[in-house]
């Protein structure tokens, strides 16, 4: 088991200091060229490197972290059980939406997030998808101290409330990624919304809805009680994720997305905030607070062990 934590961590790391670094570089480094003008060919070597691999960087670490973190709190199956899903669903819907319009808006991808299957989606994309909607719907579903024999009324509202955790964070990454100086895609119509299309937010919603609803299908019949503790990992991935296309959006855009922006930490910091304080306390706390005897923990409790 250490062996896992410690490569959880190792991703964790690479995928916060990636994003940092191509935050960087698009804020600072490629609107100022004279800055590296002078570098020797090592660092101007590197330079390049990082701004052509660094998309591809962050998101693959990201989706690493979550397939470590996973295996290791909730097990293999149970991960793949949702990440597979979610990678063919989401991509289905990217290559519906790139092809057709449907669901989220006409748009395309540019370069920068690596190699496009069928030319029009970036592998990366489903990824990001699969790591923030498990972040998203851990956080939802702990939240809620949601378990295996609760009613569906509280199942929908844990796949609801990650839904709108999903599309949250798009209310600060679509502005920063198709609109800021140098963008990753773009809208091929004028938005209502900030530029963006109503349509688009219904999509993120819908899609996110579709392959968390088939993750907690597949989930159904599996005990899982993660504490406050076990989720700090994916609350940091949302935190970094969101301030990755926050701090885009209120840098290079102007004042009006501050709205937009105001949106996303209301429906979406706060409440991943609120999600992670009112999950249960790990075990070892409830044993400090309880005296010996009183301690028989429950077949969940130990899973969330």
């Amino acid at each position: 088991m250490k062996h896992k934590s410690i490569a959880e961590r190792f991703c964790l790391t690479a995928h916060v200091v990636s994003t940092l670094f191509g935050l960087a570089g698009l804020l600072f480094i490629l609107p100022n060229p004279e800055l590296v003008a002078n570098l020797p060919p090592l660092g101007m070597n590197l330079f390049t490197w990082g701004m052509a691999a660094g998309g591809v960087t962050y998101i693959v670490f990201g989706a690493a972290t979550l397939v470590l973190y996973g295996y290791r709190t909730l097990g293999l199956a149970t991960t793949l059980a949702f990440m597979i899903p979610s990678v063919l669903l989401s991509l289905s819907s990217e290559l519906l939406g790139t092809s057709t319009g449907f669901p989220f808006g006409h748009y395309q991808y540019l370069s920068g997030l690596g190699y496009k299957i069928a030319g029009l989606v970036p592998f990366t994309i489903p990824l990001s998808w699969f790591y923030m909607g498990l972040t998203c719907y851990l956080l939802a579903r702990a939240g809620l101290k949601l378990t295996m024999g609760d009613r569906w009324g509280r199942q929908l509202a844990a796949l609801g409330l990650g839904a709108v955790l999903l599309t949250a964070w798009d209310l600060v990454l679509d502005p920063a990624m198709s609109q800021a100086p140098f963008p990753f895609w773009q809208f091929q119509e004028v938005g209502e919304f900030f530029g963006m299309p109503y349509r688009n937010l219904v999509g993120w919603m819908g899609t996110g809805l579709v392959f968390m609803s088939v993750g907690a299908f597949l989930w159904r019949r599996t005990p899982i009680a993660l504490s406050r503790s076990q989720l700090t990992v994916p609350l940091i991935v949302y935190l970094t994720n969101f301030f990755f296309g926050a701090a885009i959006t209120v840098v290079e855009l102007d004042a009006r997305f501050l709205f937009p922006t105001a949106l996303s930490i209301l429906f979406g910091v706060i409440p991943a905030l609120i999600f992670w304080w009112n999950a249960k306390p790990s075990l070892e706390t409830m044993e400090s607070l309880l005296p010996n005897d009183d301690i028989n923990p429950s077949p969940v409790e130990v899973v969330a062990k």
